[in-house]
């Protein structure tokens, strides 16, 4: 009886080897890659207009979950606008004008420069384990890679998202694919990660298309054109009077 007991287990994790697999441990593997102690990067941001196309450049430094500094490098009216996250702050400088302002609050649900994303989409840092309780759904192909299908529920209240559908693939442990939903269930955002390459020894997506399913379009592809974790970083880049230097 015992054999057979354990004949018919063993054909049931050859079939369904997904529940083999601890959700937890699969999320904190997608962290160990997509998130470090500090970062600093040059990306794209290219925004997909009805008419033509428009890309931003622009230089990021993070530290941590509560502090970056970005400044936009391109095109020409866009140069120099600079945005200064700490905690749950964020300042923009806006050198056509010269001021400073602070957004807070629905404020921050604004899209960025026209973009799918949205200023809490950018200010969104924190590891999935600190912020997601998961749970397996099965396992699924996408695009030739063999994934895993995970239910994200928030297990805290200030997530700009309630729940997330996530497609992690299974060798490389970068999430694929997203379905990003509201509080009511309904779907707000969808996002499609590509290019994945190993940068100092952890897989990373170069490439992230963001679209917001509320409005038509192709989305945004954000683009990582150069990018270094865990480095130095000097303390005065986070400070306010950085806006205006």
């Amino acid at each position: 009886m015992k054999t057979i007991i354990s004949l018919v287990a063993i054909g049931y994790l050859a079939i369904f080897p997904v529940n083999a697999q601890d959700a937890a441990a699969i999320l904190k593997k997608v962290d160990d890659n997509m998130v470090s102690d500090t970062q600093v990067s040059t990306t794209a941001m290219v925004i997909r207009g009805k008419r033509s196309d428009r890309t931003i450049v622009s230089k990021g430094y993070t530290a941590g979950f509560d502090k970056s500094f970005s400044e936009y490098l391109s095109p020409e009216r866009e140069k120099g606008t600079k945005m200064l996250k700490l905690d749950d702050r964020l300042w923009i400088y806006s050198p056509s004008t010269d001021r400073t302002i602070q957004l807070s609050g629905h404020m921050l649900r604004q899209s960025v420069m026209g973009s799918d994303l949205s200023y809490e989409d950018m200010m969104e840092d924190r590891k999935m384990t600190e912020m997601y309780s998961p749970r397996m759904l099965g396992e699924e192909d996408l695009e030739g890679r063999k994934t895993w299908v995970m239910e994200l529920s928030a297990k805290v209240e200030d997530v700009a998202y309630q729940t997330r559908k996530v497609w992690v693939d299974q060798e490389r442990f970068i999430p694929l694919k997203e379905e990003l939903y509201a509080k009511s269930g309904q779907l707000l955002k969808k996002t499609v990660m590509s290019d994945v390459a190993k940068i100092q020894g952890r897989w990373y997506p170069k490439k992230i298309n963001y679209r917001d399913m509320l409005k038509d379009g192709d989305g945004t592809d954000f683009i990582v054109q150069q990018i270094a974790f865990d480095v130095d970083i000097p303390e005065s880049v986070f400070n306010k009077a950085s806006l205006k230097k």
